[in-house]
Order: structure tokens, then C-alpha cells, then sequence
């Protein structure tokens, strides 16, 4: 379910909420501009825009990028499982793949690199060079669940309404959608191996794109 206004008051108002539920358009830019001083910054981006997995952000490795040709390549995820991080193969081979970057979004790495080379400065031989893109600023690799902790504050602060941070990966393909690009490209970008899963799973039509369809078939 979308997270319309509507909606937005009933659960400030009740609590009540659908299990699933997909930020707006306009709520993904409140998120993705409040925490443009965030740390961590330049991992919201590919979560929220391009439906990374957590575990395929957390895995994410220097080499994995080209921001030369604006890209990036899905080859590994570290997951954690009761506390432990295991480091393995993405999900399946469909998850194995090259996710295409916007002319804004690949700037954000570039300047996150210059961040981690401050911290690498200021940290000295306190420094341990994982070549992980998200790191802790001695440079160890982030856990899974500190980013969805991450998130969690984040949301909060922000006022947004509540959503689990796999949601963002729910809420990517909508817009991806509305803006045109047909399913089979959004179940490249996603990584899935079947597109029906990427039909009924991961694209809630947002209002915009009914009331488009509402006034062609009106029109028509």
C-alpha cells in the first residue's frame, strides 16, 4: 500500500498501518534530502533509487564500481545470520548483475570517497583497509544490522511514515515504473529472476500514474 495523505493521518491518528507499505514520490525526496548530511549518505541512494538489497549495499566493494561508465556490479552480499556475517554470493545468478547509475547519483559515491579518505587520514594506523565502500571510520565494513538501525533513526527523525528499509527496495520499482521503463528493465535493475515476481510483487502504482491512466481512458 501507498503511504497517501490520507493514510499518513489515519495512522498518526489510530496507529494502523498495512504490513507492506511504499513511500510517495514526494516522502522518498524528503527522505533522500533530510539525510543529505547523513554519513551514510551515498547508501541510501542505490538502496532507495535502484532497489539494492541490504546485503548486496553492506557487500559492496570499491571494485565493484565504475563511475567512469556510471555503474556498478552486484557480486557479492554480506548478510548476518544470528549475529554472524557471512560474506557469499548475491542471492541468485539473476541477482548477480550491473546496475546502471544517473548523472546526480554517481557524484554521491565520488564525494563519499573523498569522506572516507578524510577518515583514513584522520584514523592513522588505526585504519583497517577492507576497500569496502561503507565502513566504519576505522574501515571496517558496516553490518547489515546497523544499517536498518540506521534507517530506523533516520525515518524517524524525519517524520516520515514507518517502513522497513527492505521497503525501499519495494518503493524503487514504482517510480522506476511510472517513469516509463518497462517491467523487464525493472527486473534487471532488481535483480529478480522471475518477472512476474517483479509485476506482483514490487510495483505499487503510485497516484500519479493512476490519475494519468484515469484521464487517457477518460480522453480515449
Amino acid at each position: 500500500m501507498v503511504w497517501t495523505e490520507p493514510r499518513v493521518q489515519t495512522w498518526r491518528r489510530t496507529g494502523e498501518r498495512e504490513p507492506v507499505t511504499v513511500w510517495t514520490a514526494e516522502q522518498f525526496a524528503t527522505f533522500l534530502q533530510g539525510t543529505n548530511t547523513d554519513r551514510l549518505h551515498a547508501l541510501w541512494h542505490p538502496i532507495a533509487l535502484r532497489g539494492l538489497r541490504r546485503g548486496e549495499a553492506a557487500g559492496l566493494r570499491w571494485c565493484d564500481l565504475d563511475l567512469g561508465a556510471r555503474q556498478l556490479m552486484i557480486a557479492q552480499q554480506r548478510v548476518e545470520v544470528t549475529g554472524a556475517i557471512l560474506v557469499g554470493a548475491p542471492k541468485s545468478a539473476a541477482s548477480r548483475r550491473t546496475v546502471a547509475l544517473d548523472p546526480h547519483t554517481v557524484a554521491i559515491p565520488r564525494a563519499h570517497a573523498q569522506q572516507q579518505r578524510f577518515e583514513r587520514r584522520a584514523a592513522g594506523e588505526a585504519w583497517t583497509d577492507t576497500s569496502y565502500v561503507f565502513t566504519k571510520t576505522d574501515g571496517p565494513p558496516l553490518r547489515p544490522s546497523y544499517i536498518t538501525n540506521r534507517f530506523r533513526l533516520l525515518r524517524k527523525n524525519l517524520g516520515l511514515p514507518p517502513g522497513r528499509l527492505h521497503d525501499l527496495r519495494h518503493g524503487a520499482a514504482s517510480p522506476a515504473h511510472c517513469a516509463g521503463a518497462d517491467l523487464k528493465l525493472i527486473q534487471d535493475q532488481l535483480g529478480h529472476a522471475s518477472i512476474v515476481l517483479t509485476a506482483d510483487t514490487y510495483t505499487s502504482v503510485l497516484p500519479p500514474a493512476l490519475h494519468n491512466a484515469a484521464a487517457a481512458t477518460a480522453a480515449a
